[in-house]
């Protein structure tokens, strides 16, 4: 059982982090508030939204407050797997084969525009973000603990991209959708906008407030959130209603009723969410729990981490995209049929 203690000083490393965070970052309290999530559940996740949204800038941030090595690799139609995790190269004095180690092996790594990157270089990262390894030549090499990828999307610009594929998007533990700021932080940002005369806030460095150990408290203590059965049998119920009666062997309660509701939700969906779903949405509903100070985890919890754990996992079908729904919508309708505990 979680101690009322450790909620408390759980609920003041995270204000803390939040304050450090905006001294760079202005609004954008749920990016700020993902980021935290994904690195305390040890996920990865994906960031979307269109260019000046400050995306690059947070997850700069983010390796600041924790302290840990951060790269960033921009990705490129052109470019090869051994631009991101590194080559066998030929060491002439030594008349022999050496690693030269990409920019993978770090931390926390930002894959910016990650969908302008070949299937070769995806297939790469897929390794890396699910076995926390890579494989250079016929030797598999660890990658840093504890590994972190955020990977950015443009939504508007798809020239030249390579949607990803499902079995990587499963990977993401969340995606996040980056909005405008509102009209008054907005202007907040442009008054503290680098003046003409070129200097900048760019060497303003944050502090190392999110340690190794207090990361380990915040996992610790999500842990050992309080969730009861019901409330597990409602995030499988959830899950499970994603996916359309072709693809199961028989239907639950909570799926037969979307099957007859009126607004026939199933012909919008192709194919549901994985089990890896079901597993996101526990371990991010006890973490939601946390940062509200609570020992125990919610309905509204589950209900705040199915949209960032299901919109990438569920492919919709023509008939949806026809009439202008997109996934958000379709999780709206499901989360409004399934009962609730």
């Amino acid at each position: 059982m979680v101690q009322k203690e450790d909620i408390e000083r759980c609920a003041a490393i995270i204000a803390e982090c939040r304050k450090e965070m905006a001294l760079k970052i202005v609004g954008q309290k749920e990016m700020v508030d993902g980021l935290l999530t994904a690195l305390i559940a040890g996920g990865h996740i994906l960031l979307e939204g269109v260019p000046g949204l400050a995306k690059t800038l947070a997850v700069k941030s983010l390796a600041e407050i924790t302290g840990l090595d951060f790269k960033r690799i921009q990705f490129t139609p052109d470019l090869l797997p051994a631009d991101l995790t590194g080559t066998m190269i030929w060491n002439q004095a030594a008349s022999s084969f050496s690693v030269r180690r990409g920019p993978i092996f770090a931390n926390v790594i930002l894959a910016d525009e990650i969908n302008r990157a070949p299937a070769k270089v995806q297939s790469a990262l897929l390794e890396a973000m699910e076995e926390k390894q890579v494989t250079i030549g016929e030797t598999s090499y660890p990658l840093p603990d504890p590994f972190f990828v955020l990977a950015t999307e443009n939504p508007i610009e798809h020239e030249g991209t390579y949607s990803l594929p499902e079995a990587e998007l499963d990977r993401f533990i969340m995606k996040l959708l980056i909005v405008y700021p509102q009209p008054v932080e907005e202007l907040d940002i442009v008054k503290n906008s680098p003046p003409l005369s070129g200097s900048s806030n760019k060497g303003t460095s944050l502090s190392p407030v999110l340690t190794e150990e207090k990361l380990s408290l915040l996992r610790k203590t999500a842990d050992e959130i309080h969730i009861d059965e019901q409330i597990s049998k409602y995030i499988v119920s959830i899950v499970t209603a994603t996916r359309p009666a072709s693809t199961r062997t028989h239907l639950t309660a909570s799926a037969e009723s979307l099957k007859t509701a009126s607004d026939g939700i199933y012909r919008y969906v192709t194919f549901g969410a994985s089990v890896r779903a079901s597993i996101a949405m526990y371990r991010l509903s006890r973490i939601f729990a946390m940062f509200e100070g609570r020992s125990f985890v919610t309905p509204e919890d589950v209900k705040n981490a199915a949209l960032p754990v299901l919109r990438h996992r569920i492919v919709l079908s023509y008939e949806a995209e026809a009439e202008g729904l997109n996934s958000d919508t379709v999780i709206a309708r499901i989360l409004k049929n399934v009962p609730v505990p």
